[in-house]
């Protein structure tokens, strides 16, 4: 934390969040958490064309609306996000108190719980279904899509918030 001086006492900076950071925040992390959602929506298309459900008689032709709005919300989001976050963390090496935001805190740490608790639910209804003797192909693609997903995002902002105590 900063120290400035005044009137030859030595006070902390205290380093509020503004309306800007709260938004600009909160905008970043809504763009992750809605592209990952669409990539996940979009593998699970695919994974649906290549393990056709044999008892479903729906045929797949070109691409459906769901496979069409996660393909064009990937393509604006996801860059999107890329950008601000890029554009977050450059504002961090030039003001490193703004690691320190509440806000930015909070969701880090909600998104860490929110990814941990898809982990783990990924992982017991892996197990409930191959102890119910699910060994398909369709179902254990799905699983590792999201169990990949969540540990990446997972992993992500584990790492970013550890290198921002490591700093300190």
């Amino acid at each position: 934390m900063e120290q400035t001086q005044m009137g030859g006492q030595t006070k902390p900076v205290v380093h509020r969040t503004e309306p800007k950071d709260f938004f600009l925040h909160l905008f970043t992390m809504g763009l992750m958490y809605f592209s990952v959602g669409n990539f996940i929506a979009l593998t699970f298309e695919i994974i649906n064309r290549v393990f056709p459900d044999v008892l479903n008689s729906y045929y797949y032709s070109g691409f459906s609306s769901g496979m069409r709005f996660s393909i064009a919300s990937l393509i604006i989001l996801f860059p999107l996000y890329l950008y601000l976050n890029s554009f977050l963390h450059k504002q961090y090496e030039k003001q490193p108190e703004k690691k320190e935001l509440r806000i930015r805190k909070w969701l880090i740490y909600l998104t860490l719980f929110v990814s941990a608790i898809t982990l783990v639910g990924d992982l017991v209804y892996g197990v409930y279904q191959l102890l119910d003797g699910e060994l398909s192909a369709r179902f254990w693609s799905k699983a590792a899509v999201v169990l990949l997903t969540a540990g990446a995002v997972f992993y992500y902002y584990l790492h970013d918030i550890k290198k921002g105590e490591k700093v300190n």
